[in-house]
């Protein structure tokens, strides 16, 4: 299943619970500054990457600007995961990045 949040929504369950975040980004963006403990999953590898990912759990998604997140929650959700796109991406993250 795939859904939405804003990223004022995000960030203050991100603050008060242990969510799993995805970052699409590519490893050089991801490098440059991420949210942390994000981990990196880039969206041209994700086609083989997905396959670590546990199925029983749920998976915020995002990137840079919000568009291939969704993308790679349309993805994600047709292999079964459930996945939310953190919408904004890193261009709305309020925190410190790593």
């Amino acid at each position: 299943m795939e859904t939405s949040i804003s990223m004022t929504d995000f960030y203050e369950k991100y603050q008060n619970e242990n969510l799993e975040l995805i970052d699409v980004r590519e490893a050089h963006e991801f490098q440059a500054g991420h949210a942390p403990g994000a981990k990196n999953l880039p969206l041209s590898t994700l086609e083989q990457g997905y396959k670590e990912l546990n199925s029983d759990r749920t998976y915020h998604v995002i990137c840079q600007g919000g568009v291939r997140s969704a993308s790679a929650c349309q993805f994600l959700s047709a292999q079964g995961l459930t996945v939310t796109n953190v919408e904004g991406g890193m261009n709305a993250w309020p925190g410190q990045v790593e």
